[in-house]
């Protein structure tokens, strides 16, 4: 016979525990003096278990009726309850444990370390004030891309397009730590590429070029974490901008310390080519022949070491550290060079262009040879390095 709310409340108090049952399993204990809470007696695997479904009269007889139907659809689909509810208290407090806020600050101090100073500061601040009073309590394994989405269009809202993309590349590296720390099992950063409003680009090649983003970059550039070699080519790309098949096709006999030359056949016009190499790359340089330096390329392909780097793994990188191809390219390299060094340095356009590779021609049109102006551009390519150098610590 099933229980009633009038026989539950009418049962005052007792001096030993009493069973109440209510049929298929479920039924009300009560203990000395009068603590009165919902039980389900079950087997499986067929061993008898029993199961709290809360105490009354909090969990009210209707409710403990529901809670039994819930057990009952566990145990038809050969799910233990028990284990089943120790299972989901393990993930509430894995989930509790793992939000975003404590994941992404674990990932800033894990790679802070090889960051400048100013660039951590950056990173930390934008979160904190963006990212973190609207998503940072949530599990970061419960984040989906539209929840995302959402908090990355108030960043869009108050006209700041390019930190809204900036974000997005940090949160995406964010995720990208929690997965490889067991907290999360996917990137929804990576459901947002092209979700965001473009910035606009006058080149065909996307290019970073206003100073505040050329500055965020190298800051990110100087912390990239993958490989020391693909980590080389990003620094030396902004100090040489030349084509991204010439950088990863530079071999060592290329490459004259002494003069401080890198003189190879430029593979677009097919003439001679001179890169002053600047302090900056000079110790790059010296650094990474210590890495490679015992074989043909500056940046030889992983899996056959006679080979250049593959341009896919170039691709590859700059998608690691969070910038889209809508953002930014390696061609992109040669467009923040040529226009800060024209517009912000003030160097003439003819020999910026010479530097490039373009075909520049005297007033009796003949193309300069590769020699031209080469002091001129030797100071040049020192004062590029060195302004790069002011931008990161800005």
């Amino acid at each position: 016979m099933k229980l009633t709310d009038i026989q539950i409340k009418a049962i005052k108090t007792t001096e030993k525990t009493i069973r109440l049952w209510d049929g298929e399993g479920l039924y009300l204990e009560i203990r000395p003096p009068c603590s009165k809470g919902w039980r389900f007696k079950y087997r499986f695997q067929g061993k008898e278990k029993r199961i709290s479904l809360g105490a009354y009269p909090k969990v009210s007889l209707k409710e403990a009726r529901k809670r039994l139907d819930e057990v009952k659809r566990l145990l038809a689909d050969e799910k233990d309850p028990s284990n089943e509810r120790q299972s989901q208290k393990r993930l509430t407090a894995f989930n509790a444990a793992n939000t975003f806020e404590t994941v992404a600050r674990e990932w800033w101090e894990t790679m802070s370390s090889g960051w400048t100073v100013s660039h951590a500061k950056d990173v930390l601040h934008n979160l904190e004030v963006d990212i973190f009073p609207f998503i940072g309590h949530r599990p970061i394994g419960e984040i989906e891309a539209p929840e995302l989405l959402a908090v990355l269009q108030r960043v869009v809202a108050r006209g700041v397009v390019e930190t809204a993309h900036r974000e997005l590349g940090n949160c995406r590296r964010v995720f990208g730590y929690a997965l490889a720390t067991g907290r999360a099992s996917r990137n929804p950063g990576e459901d947002l590429r092209g979700a965001l409003p473009p910035k606009q680009q006058a080149n065909h090649f996307p290019a970073i070029t206003k100073l505040d983003d050329v500055g965020w970059l190298v800051r990110l550039i100087d912390g990239y974490w993958g490989t020391f070699v693909i980590c080389s080519a990003f620094k030396l790309a902004p100090l040489f901008f030349v084509r991204p098949g010439e950088l990863r096709s530079a071999m060592w006999e290329e490459i004259n310390f002494e003069a401080k030359e890198w003189r190879y056949l430029s593979t677009q016009r097919n003439v001679d080519h001179i890169v002053p190499l600047c302090n900056q790359a000079i110790t790059i340089l010296q650094e990474l022949h210590l890495v490679t330096g015992h074989g043909t390329y500056l940046f030889p392909n992983r899996r056959d070491k006679e080979r250049p780097m593959s341009h896919g793994s170039l691709s590859e990188a700059l998608k690691a550290l969070g910038i889209s191809g809508e953002e930014h390219t390696w061609h992109g390299f040669r467009t923040t060079g040529r226009t800060i060094l024209e517009e912000v340095l003030h160097y003439p356009p003819g020999i910026i262009e010479l530097q490039l590779t373009h075909c520049i021609r005297d007033p009796l049109g003949r193309a300069y040879n590769r020699t031209t102006f080469l002091p001129e551009r030797r100071e040049m390519m020192q004062a590029w390095a060195d302004y790069l150098d002011k931008l990161k610590e800005v």
